[in-house]
């Protein structure tokens, strides 16, 4: 016999094999797309009929550019039908998102990222949308009207939102999932992705968004659902397999490996104990820590089964420095913190940001875990947290007694009296309250109780009565203090600016976008500009009273300023505009978005004389 027919036969049976796991795995919907997008063959039969239908409401999210108090640029205008498609441009009728690009990274305010993020997750955004009627989704719109290609990961949910009846079991299951591509277009599309097909019909749909390829904010219109309300039949024709597939690195089954069976994973008692580990035991204790170092969390769990030996290594406390849970926030629950905290005795730093939604993390668990692993926090990440209450704060200010960094990001659902037990926390270097309900009088005492904040966000902080009250206990208590967000707050005047002028000198980045109560005939601008000499980010974005004094004040005093927003003035000319641009030699990101005295051709001419400056000129249609 030839020698090519067992060649042919070992390859007949690989690809056999190959399709009964495809099958295998499509027919129990466990496992998810994370990097890849397979075309399913599957069909509905024709007395299926289609359901076609748009959001019904928005029911979280992590960030929007728009206020808590309208709904210009806000992630509830992605409800009900399109308002702007097909038109493109930029419209407030749309949901826009916080930030885009790098540019935030680049800040004095950015923190310094979490060692161990797994690769496949880069989701830096999430808005979660209901629908009225629950299907079996065969296809998800996205209408994108500005900047797209901010869309990587499409996730639908098992849970009815509008069921008196709460779910034994909670699951999600990834659509489609891709990593950030650069969209050379600006325009308006209609995004198509390629979904996967699940198990269960589902209403409550969840875009995940990475917007750090984009040239600027990009805008989604509506979100439309496709589906039947009978499970499909797959049919016989199966689909050709693509040769990625074989790789074992998908993202769900890393997930389940690293959060459902922790219990398995981690007390194993029947692990292997050969006569010898393959010379691996003689390597110094040290050089096998510094080797797991570079391995993921589930991959620890894997690699914990293997022998006693590695198992010790795997449980290390030292292995936990750095806990990044986040990408995990589909899976992890009190079983997945129960199993852990007797690794994280020694654990700094903290990521449980989007975790324990919908009963995923009960307070108790919660409790239970910072009692035994919250001494040693530095860093506690809690954004979109929302299983967090009072207790949860005030059991962090109790156990966590060296705590520097915290976050609380689009704690939305805290109530205000929680937020007094932060004053306790005297060793804060930076906090973050951005979209919280944080009232007056807990902020007031947390400024004069934490005198090291360097790093405070108070953007969209609606609850606030009176912002010059706050920037003069700012300037009296926080010298240290380098970046300050007051993105969107209501009422700061000429004085509260004056107090933090005079205040904070060491002020490195400072966002007043969108606060109508600055008027520059004040002199509030130009005061800024000569006692803040460090500035190197300054936002006054939507402040139509901008200058060229202004402009030229800044261009003689702030020459280390690397961002400028002043979209939307009317005021400022392209002479001073490039005064500022020959003084600020640092100069990379300037807005000029909606400047009226800015036409495109200025824009052209500073671009030529300033190649290295990102002038932002947005449009609409």
């Amino acid at each position: 016999m030839s020698p090519v027919f067992p060649m042919l036969t070992v390859l007949t049976m690989f690809y056999y094999i190959c399709l009964r796991r495809r099958a295998r795995t499509a027919t129990r919907g466990e496992m998810m797309n994370s990097h890849r997008t397979i075309e399913s063959n599957s069909r509905t039969s024709p007395l299926h009929a289609e359901v076609v239908q748009y959001a019904r409401e928005v029911v979280d999210f992590s960030s929007h550019y728009g206020s808590e108090n309208s709904m210009s640029y806000t992630m509830w205008n992605l409800a009900g039908v399109p308002n702007v498609f097909p038109s493109s441009g930029d419209f407030t009728q749309t949901a826009v998102f916080r930030t885009y690009g790098t540019w935030w990274d680049q800040c004095p305010s950015a923190s310094l990222p979490f060692k161990r993020t797994p690769p496949n997750f880069q989701s830096q955004d999430y808005v979660e949308l209901t629908f009225e009627q629950q299907v079996y989704p065969t296809a998800v719109h996205v209408l994108e009207t500005y900047h797209p290609g901010a869309v990587i990961r499409i996730l639908a949910c098992s849970a009815n939102p509008y069921s008196p009846i709460p779910p034994a079991e909670v699951r999600w299951e990834i659509l489609w999932s891709e990593r950030p591509t650069k969209v050379n277009a600006s325009q308006a599309r209609q995004f198509k992705p390629c979904i996967k097909q699940i198990n269960f019909p589902t209403n409550l749909i969840r875009l995940e968004v990475n917007s750090s390829l984009l040239d600027y904010y990009t805008e989604l219109d509506a979100v439309v659902l496709h589906g039947t309300k009978d499970k499909p039949v797959l049919s016989l024709k199966t689909s050709l397999i693509d040769m990625n597939d074989l790789e074992d690195d998908d993202y769900e089954e890393k997930d389940g490996c690293g959060m459902d069976s922790l219990n398995k994973k981690f007390s194993s008692t029947a692990l292997r104990e050969g006569p010898n580990n393959g010379y691996f035991d003689k390597l110094p204790y040290e050089l096998i820590q510094l080797i797991l170092n570079h391995l993921t969390l589930p991959d620890l769990c894997r690699l914990a089964q293997t022998c006693k030996l590695l198992n010790q290594h795997c449980c290390d406390p030292l292995q936990y420095i750095h806990l990044n849970l986040q990408p995990y926030w589909a899976k992890l629950n009190d079983t997945s913190l129960e199993f852990l905290q007797a690794r994280c005795t020694l654990v700094q730093w903290l990521n449980l940001s989007w975790t324990g939604n919908r009963g995923f993390i009960s307070v108790a668990g919660f409790s239970r875990f910072l009692k035994v692993c919250g001494s040693e926090l530095v860093r506690l990440e809690l954004s979109c947290s929302h299983f967090l209450n009072e207790t949860c704060l005030e059991i962090i200010s109790e156990m966590c007694p060296n705590l520097q960094d915290l976050n609380l990001s689009s704690c939305d659902k805290l109530p205000p009296q929680a937020f007094n037990h932060i004053a306790k926390l005297c060793g804060l270097r930076r906090l973050v309250l951005y979209r919280t309900k944080i009232e007056q009088t807990a902020l007031l005492s947390i400024l004069n109780f934490c005198s090291e904040l360097q790093h405070l966000s108070l953007g969209s902080c609606i609850m606030i009565e009176d912002y010059d009250v706050i920037a003069s206990m700012i300037g009296a208590k926080c010298k240290k203090l380098r970046t300050l967000d007051l993105w969107r707050c209501k009422n700061i005047t000429e004085n509260g600016i004056a107090e933090l002028a005079s205040g904070c000198p060491l002020l490195e980045e400072l966002d007043l976008g969108w606060c109508p109560t600055l008027q520059s005939s004040t002199g509030c601008f130009a005061r800024l500009a000569r006692q803040l000499p460090n500035l190197q980010k300054l936002f006054l974005t939507a402040n139509r009273s901008v200058c060229d004094t202004d402009i030229e004040e800044l261009a003689c005093n702030c020459t280390r300023l690397r961002q400028l927003d002043i979209l939307g003035t009317r005021m400022v000319s392209p002479a001073s505009l490039r005064k500022l641009l020959e003084s600020c030699k640092d100069l990379c990101l300037l807005d000029v978005s909606f400047c009226s005295q800015i036409d495109n051709r200025a824009v052209l001419e500073l671009n030529v004389s300033f190649p290295n400056v990102f002038i932002k000129k947005s449009f609409t249609q």
